[in-house]
């Protein structure tokens, strides 16, 4: 693949040097059709034509001179066009440069080429496979932006789409042996969902799982190590667990047995089941000991889910009729707590352990259940003492009613005058 004029805004100017108020190389270049076109306003938003590049940096020659014989010209140093075969190098030149790099930003790492020598594109690349990515095909080439930059295509929001752009691409894949709906499972992803939906940018996306310039595909020993950089607590119990064993004789990968791994969906109890959503019926038999734990397991999550929302209705219950429940409110979250804690604890695989967190759960939730109860039977005593004294005000009422009827009376009055 040719890339013409591919680096015309990559690198930086040496130091104490500003970027050039001429340029004669824009002036031409602005005025062509993609991919030579290169506008003013792509160029003014790159992030290394911001910290003083010159489109000479990367392809040679004098930028400041209108004369393209002199501009161009092999005396200025011009090198003209950058080959796919020479960009990693052109781009280590600087980025693997510590001094250099330093003056510019001290955080940024240098060690992208040594690492990328040693990844799955690099290896094909040092053999001669150009189609394979190099830095231009992720980083872009005129309009590099920080990672930080959401319109940055290394971006973690756009980092699978960069990825897809080949990975996705059945025809450019073609050859590779590898699948190419990645992409298209991982936008179903419970990953993807908290990364571009809820805007989590800690969730993972591909260079989470499989590095950016040292990128490789984990392996089956190394698959749970990638996911327990997230997800610790699950990896120790699994590590524990009688499947660590059997899955490593098996060949099989802890986590993506289970979980899959581009196409992660939200884990529900139904995993654990006999029925559709279950994955241990991929290894256990009806009826045998895994099955049966199982299966046991389920049962016990399902009853501590129930009874956890059956003290919530109670708690509601009471609540919407003005009763303080407040305090049962906060216990209940130690339930759920505990519902959590034992959906994590099932990787495991010890039914005691799960009984353990799923027996707290059940004692608060019981607790908060009977303190539901306990305010309705509140709000019942409530409402008698408030109609018996409903009734108390209303029956002096009427006797008081019927009191000044009694004294206003002409009887009552004649008697009044006849004494006197």
């Amino acid at each position: 693949m040719w890339l013409p004029i591919a680096f015309g805004v990559l690198f930086f100017l040496p130091v104490g040097v500003s970027a050039q108020t001429t340029n004669s190389c824009l002036d031409c270049h602005l005025v062509l059709d993609p991919p030579q076109k290169v506008s003013r306003e792509e160029a003014a938003k790159d992030i290394h034509f911001q910290k003083g590049l010159n489109c000479t940096s990367c392809h040679g020659g004098d930028a400041t001179n209108d004369d393209p014989n002199i501009a161009m010209g092999r005396a200025k140093g011009f090198k003209g066009k950058i080959t796919r075969a020479q960009v990693p190098a052109l781009c280590g030149s600087c980025h693997s440069n510590g001094s250099y790099m330093r003056q510019y930003n001290p955080s940024l790492r240098t060690d992208q080429l040594s690492l990328y020598v040693t990844s799955v594109h690099g290896k094909l690349f040092a053999h001669g496979d150009t189609k394979v990515a190099v830095c231009v095909d992720c980083h872009s080439t005129h309009s590099i932006r920080p990672p930080a930059d959401t319109q940055s295509t290394v971006n973690p929001v756009n980092v699978a789409e960069t990825c897809s752009r080949c990975h996705g691409s059945a025809d450019y894949m073609k050859g590779y042996k590898i699948p190419t709906g990645q992409f298209n499972d991982y936008s179903k992803s419970v990953h993807h969902e908290a990364l571009a939906v809820r805007g989590d940018l800690s969730a993972p996306t591909c260079t989470t799982c499989h590095g950016s310039h040292g990128a490789t595909p984990p392996g089956v020993a190394s698959v749970s190590a990638v996911c327990s950089t997230c997800h610790v607590f699950q990896a120790q119990l699994f590590d524990a667990s009688p499947h660590k064993a059997v899955f490593l004789a098996m060949e099989l990968p802890g986590c993506v047995t289970c979980h899959s791994n581009h196409l992660i969906a939200h884990p529900t109890d139904e995993m654990l089941s006999t029925g559709a959503g279950s994955v241990c019926v991929k290894c256990h038999l009806d009826g045998d000991a895994g099955f049966l734990a199982a299966q046991d397991i389920h049962g016990k999550l399902k009853k501590l889910e129930a009874a956890i929302s059956r003290s919530d209705q109670i708690l509601d219950q009471a609540e919407s009729s003005g009763m303080e429940v407040s305090q049962a409110r906060l216990q209940q979250a130690q339930g759920r707590d505990a519902l959590t804690k034992a959906r994590v604890t099932i990787h495991g695989a010890q039914v005691e352990q799960v009984n353990s967190d799923v027996q707290t759960g059940m004692n608060v939730a019981e607790a908060t259940y009977q303190a539901g109860v306990a305010a309705l039977a509140e709000l019942n005593y409530r409402r008698k003492g408030l109609a018996v004294s409903l009734a108390t005000i209303i029956l002096v009422l009427i006797g008081l009613r019927f009191y000044i009827k009694h004294i206003e009376s002409p009887s009552t009055a004649r008697h009044g005058d006849s004494s006197t």
